[in-house]
């Protein structure tokens, strides 16, 4: 009986003791496992660190231009009941007319548009307004174009700017230049200039700004 109860001790023991050697192994492994992928996690941060510069600005955001809205409309000078202006599309009206290619000015007009201001160079109503279509656009070939994609217009005569456009040089922004930052918005052609008159008016400068650096003190009595 003493020596059944012994070998059942032993027994106990053996296992019990394998138990705890095999908790221990597991922990071991858990831990060598964690060491091993924090030093993998360093040695990418060392890695995306010393990375040429070139490849940290691979991922770059969106620039986007900003566009118009659709065909615009025009006033009529009639409210309605709600007192709401009441406005028409321009093929309201245009299509009940024959187009006139030689109108290039307000003044050529016998009815519509007579108080418009007009200076665009040599063009008339009719090189960019789409005969066929007023509630759209024409490029020089004919081909009808949105109101919203009317610097695809511009471009036609503008190249100069619209190459200064896409480099940044021209044309106002917001958002980021370093697109590796964040997005950037641009301005469209029609933002800052009008289409019937896009030339900015010349400006005659004045009295130069004092400077209180450069300018010498002026002493009052």
């Amino acid at each position: 009986m003493r020596q059944r109860l012994l070998v059942t001790g032993l027994l106990c023991a053996a296992i019990g003791g394998g138990s705890m050697a095999m908790t221990r192994i597991v922990a071991d492994n858990a831990a060598s496992v964690s060491d091993s992928t924090m030093e993998h996690s360093a040695g990418h941060d060392r890695e995306s660190a010393t990375r040429p510069e070139s490849e940290r600005r691979a991922t770059t955001f969106a620039v986007s231009i900003r566009k118009p809205s659709g065909p615009p409309r025009i006033a009529t000078g009639v409210h309605d009941l709600h007192g709401n202006a009441v406005t028409v599309a321009c093929s309201q009206c245009h299509t009940v007319r024959q187009p006139n290619h030689q109108n290039k000015a307000a003044g050529d007009l016998d009815e519509f548009h007579g108080g418009m201001a007009f200076s665009h160079g040599t063009v008339s109503c009719l090189s960019c307004h789409n005969d066929q279509d007023y509630d759209s656009l024409k490029l020089a070939d004919g081909t009808r174009i949105e109101f919203s994609d009317v610097m695809t217009l511009c471009a036609q005569c503008h190249g100069p700017q619209m190459t200064a456009y896409q480099h940044g040089a021209h044309g106002g922004l917001t958002g980021y230049w370093d697109l590796s930052r964040g997005p950037q918005v641009k301005n469209n052609c029609v933002d800052c200039h009008a289409p019937h008159t896009p030339q900015f008016p010349r400006m005659q400068p004045t009295f130069k700004p004092r400077d209180r650096f450069l300018d010498k003190p002026r002493t009052e009595h």
